[in-house]
């Protein structure tokens, strides 16, 4: 017999169908997309950020100020790193 599965944040994809004009699969994307966020370790989410900030034009320079400056400010922060420390999670 199969096991019918359920998310396991069902109840939150019910609040926010509920709260909001989401229908329930986007609702159940949006669940997922900020869950996946959370989940981006310190070393990924430099990585993406740098890309995304060079893909703006930025200057490496400027980008890893930036990202020193939002690092503090993730829902869990890591410790404080250098920009040394940044540089060598994007270029090893």
């Amino acid at each position: 017999m199969l096991e019918r599965r359920t998310p396991s944040h069902e109840d939150l994809v019910d609040h926010l169908v509920r709260s909001t004009a989401l229908a329930r699969g986007e609702a159940a994307r949006v669940v997922l997309d900020v869950l996946a966020y959370f989940d981006e370790t310190t070393e990924e989410f430099v990585r993406r950020r740098h890309r995304e900030l060079k893909a703006g034009g930025a200057l490496n320079a400027e980008i890893f100020e930036r990202i020193a400056a939002e690092l503090p400010h993730r829902a869990v922060a890591p410790p404080e790193l250098s920009l040394r420390q940044l540089r060598r999670i994007v270029y090893g």
